[in-house]
């Protein structure tokens, strides 16, 4: 007896995989894409490994790079008699208008405190940065194409290496700027030091390191040095001691992620993951001094030494380096995992718990409300508040009267990064993590602006902001100047149709509608009284249709077992995760069509199909002229509800912040993102986790859970499809996220794991077990995977262990057969 033919559902996804108009072959090439391959691989003995990782990694810090880590360093003081100066720009001058830099550099009460910090952006200029780019990417094409003229000739040099890398770990996958240049990130630190000769007693100085690093504050212990020695010794000398310093710093050995690695990374605890990027890095600066004659060649044990001076790191979560500055060795620990619109070391939990404690002892009633921000009512929390004002766009103020500017530059950067959740841009981009009243005109110039702010003057000019977010006293107000939202179809059609009730697929207008001319005055009435755009009140609504309350609750709990800042960003992750897919299904229903997901472009032609003569055994799986269709279940996308009911139902509670979302900077530059990964991410032709959320939160026959058990089985087979895989069981939905339990997963708001997955090893069909087995050892094999597998309990561990046995012991009695047979 042969082993069992490939089956149409594989041979299915073979024939998207070669027909999905954009592809990257680094990742879809592996064996088992080959029907007949996969037929020797079933064969006793066989079992598939994904190849080694390339020994080449890119590295988004290489040390050939043309790039300054700093490129000015400022100084600025406060004369009596002229205000806020600037002394000194090394090495050059930043451009601009060089006395509002000096004031943003020397904030308001400055004079009455002995140290403060300040964070604010500059934005060079556009023309300026396209030529630099220019020169830097012809550049890299240049060392690539020199690195591929090499290939084969031996090791290859440091710069040279990074430049040609192509380790297929998809670590390059992430979309140029293409909202203007990268912004330049100043960190500044001002000084207040007695002087009874000068007037007023005291000199304020102040010293800003400008920088294209998001991670700016790995500088603050260099900035304090410098700052004492610059009292000490003022003169140009100071500043170009450090800045040749901090420009000196090695960070060639901090390796680039994949937007999944990252992922991965920033959710785990584990301080060995992507352990070997590190290490193939060491060795490849290893192999290039051997080369040059720099190191002969070593003992294990001499090289084992070697690599420990290379600085293999503790913790895999940050690179540690050393920063020389005036005889004094620094240590800076800069991270691994960079997110999108993270800035800075702000504490989120922070800026939770300064409006989250208020809120649970006195609740204060938001009035006016606003269809946008108050969607559960005059009552709903304020984090969920600040949430929609920014996914809104909404004019947002943070006042910290009498508190040192840096209290409020945090909680503005705390805030960018709460509505990002590492998915959505154009936040920082229009963020004043502090600014004064000297720089309100060109603020309100800003649309949907997010400023911090010491001067109380700002809380009583309503028409300056929408929300202002006062973290001196924990409040939280609506400016009764705002805007108000206008009635939108989507609003509308769910008003229409019973505000979430069973029928949906009447459109606005239609004779069957239940709604009309009343429907839509009704649904207008609502909005204006801030109701979210549904008629009834809050208070009466059958529990939490958002699910806000129970996500805050669940947040609230988290902080309270000190869960970590870590938890608590991944928490907000998946809310802006599970934000965006319910936004896409909104779309979906109310105007046919999304731009919010990116469907594969499938022909009906594929060789692949010309490969064998697969029986349909499912009445699920029917053939097309020349191509086979994949089962429903497997076709399908986006968010998944328990039922249509429930569906309606938080569809038309989010109905109004969902419209205001769809006409704001980040709703448009996440469609672009989108474009932009789609081209390398790994799988496109299913959205595993839509297929995840079905196998944990639906309630399905065999069939159909074979169907979806097999088709992740076959789609995912290389490290980056893993690397993909395990993203989505981290960032995805579980059972017990529903409309009544958003967010939550379990008792302690943690992801499943690999659970859901390890559930096919008990599934009645033989061939759902023992593909889950293969994919679970693929997993087991893969440098992130393994620490999911470690987390698996015994009883699953028994069981894959029972199911290879068995599949072992039917393979060799089918060789046994098959040879006794011939014999």
């Amino acid at each position: 007896m042969s082993a069992s033919p490939p089956t149409p559902l594989g041979l299915a996804l073979d024939h998207m995989k070669g027909a999905t108009t954009t592809q990257h072959t680094s990742t879809n090439s592996h064996p088992l894409h080959n029907p007949l391959l996969r037929r020797v691989m079933t064969l006793p003995g066989h079992s598939y490994r994904t190849p080694p990782p390339m020994a080449n990694y890119a590295r988004p810090y290489p040390s050939d790079r043309t790039e300054k880590h700093v490129e000015y360093i400022l100084v600025a003081s406060f004369d009596i008699d002229r205000g806020s100066v600037m002394e000194h720009q090394y090495p050059g001058p930043v451009g601009g208008d060089e006395h509002m830099l000096a004031e943003l550099m020397l904030p308001d009460g400055a004079h009455v405190r002995a140290q403060d910090w300040t964070i604010f952006f500059l934005h060079k200029d556009g023309a300026v940065e396209e030529d630099e780019e220019q020169g830097g990417r012809k550049k890299k094409k240049r060392r690539r194409a020199e690195a591929n003229g090499q290939a084969g000739g031996g090791a290859e040099d440091d710069s040279d290496a990074e430049g040609s890398s192509s380790s297929g770990d998809e670590s390059d996958n992430e979309p140029d700027d293409i909202d203007g240049p990268p912004l330049v990130y100043v960190l500044n630190l001002v000084n207040m030091k007695q002087d009874k000769t000068v007037k007023r007693g005291a000199v304020v100085k102040a010293m800003a390191i400008c920088t294209r690093h998001s991670f700016l504050h790995i500088y603050k212990p260099l900035l304090l040095l410098a700052l004492g020695e610059y009292f000490a010794n003022p003169v140009v000398e100071t500043l170009a001691s450090l800045y040749e310093a901090v420009n000196s710093m090695d960070l060639s050995l901090v390796p680039k992620l994949s937007i999944y690695e990252k992922s991965i990374l920033q959710s785990s605890e584990a301080k060995d993951l992507f352990l070997s990027k590190f290490e193939a890095l060491i060795a490849q600066r290893m192999a290039s001094k051997e080369k040059d004659g720099t190191h002969p060649s070593q003992s294990p044990t001499s090289q084992l030494h070697t690599r420990n001076r290379y600085g293999l790191p503790r913790d895999t979560h940050e690179f540690e380096s050393i920063v020389k500055y005036a005889n004094v060795p620094v240590p800076v620990k800069v991270p691994v995992a960079l997110s999108p619109e993270t800035v800075g070391d702000f504490s989120m939990v922070k800026l939770i718990t300064t409006f989250a404690t208020p809120h649970a002892t006195a609740p204060t009633p938001f009035s006016p409300t606003h269809p946008h921000l108050t969607t559960s009512g005059p009552l709903t929390h304020p984090i969920i508040v600040l949430l929609n004002a920014l996914l809104t766009q909404k004019r947002i103020i943070f006042l910290g009267h009498n508190l040192p500017s840096s209290e409020v530059a945090e909680a503005v950067l705390g805030a960018c990064s709460l509505a990002s959740g590492g998915l959505l841009r154009g936040f920082t981009r229009h963020a004043f993590p502090y600014t004064d009243l000297t720089k309100i005109d060109d603020l309100l110039k800003v649309p949907g602006f997010i400023a911090g702010v010491t001067n109380p003057a700002f809380a009583h000019k309503t028409e300056w902001w929408d929300v202002l977010c006062d973290i001196s006293t924990g409040k939280m107000r609506i400016s009764n100047r705002i805007e108000q939202a206008p009635l939108t179809e989507g609003v509308a059609f769910f008003h229409s149709n019973g505000a979430g009730a069973h029928h949906t697929s009447d459109k606005l207008g239609n004779p069957g509608g239940t709604g009309g001319i009343s429907s839509i005055v009704a649904v207008g009435a609502s909005m204006s009284a801030g109701l979210g755009g549904n008629a009834t009140p809050a208070s009466n609504m059958s529990g939490d249709i958002t699910g806000d309350a129970t996500f805050m609750n669940n947040v609230i709990a988290a902080i309270n077992e000190r869960h970590g800042e870590n938890a608590i960003r991944a928490k907000f992750r998946r809310w802006i995760l599970k934000f965006i897919r319910i936004a896409a299904a909104f779309e979906e229903v109310v105007y046919g069509a999304t731009s919010l997901y990116i469907h594969p472009s499938i022909t009906t032609n594929s060789p692949s199909l010309s490969i064998g003569s697969p029986r349909l055994d499912s009445p699920s799986k029917t053939s097309t002229a020349g191509g086979f269709e994949l089962p429903p279940e497997v076709t399908g996308h986006g968010y998944v509800w328990p039922h249509s009911h429930a569906k309606n139902a938080e569809l038309a509670a989010n109905a109004t912040r969902l419209e205001g979302w769809r006409n704001t900077r980040s709703y448009y530059y996440f469609i672009q993102d989108l474009a932009a990964y789609y081209v390398r991410q790994p799988v496109k032709e299913l959205d595993l986790q839509h297929l995840h959320d079905k196998l944990s939160k639906l309630r399905m026959n065999p069939e159909a859970s074979s169907n979806i058990y097999l088709a992740i089985c076959a789609a995912v087979q290389s490290d980056a499809e893993i690397s993909q895989l395990l993203s989505t069981i981290l960032t995805g939905s579980s059972a017990a996220d529903s409309s009544r339990n958003a967010g939550a997963i379990g008792t302690s708001g943690q992801p499943s794991g690999l659970f859901t997955l390890a559930l096919g090893l008990f599934h009645p069909r033989l061939e759902v077990r023992e593909q889950i087995a293969m994919l679970l050892d693929r997993i087991r094999e893969h440098e992130a995977g393994c620490h999911f597998w470690s987390q698996l309990g015994r009883f699953v561990k028994i069981g894959f262990e029972r199911v290879v046995e068995a599949r072992e012991i039917r393979l060799n009695g089918d060789v046994g057969a098959e040879g006794h047979g011939e014999g």
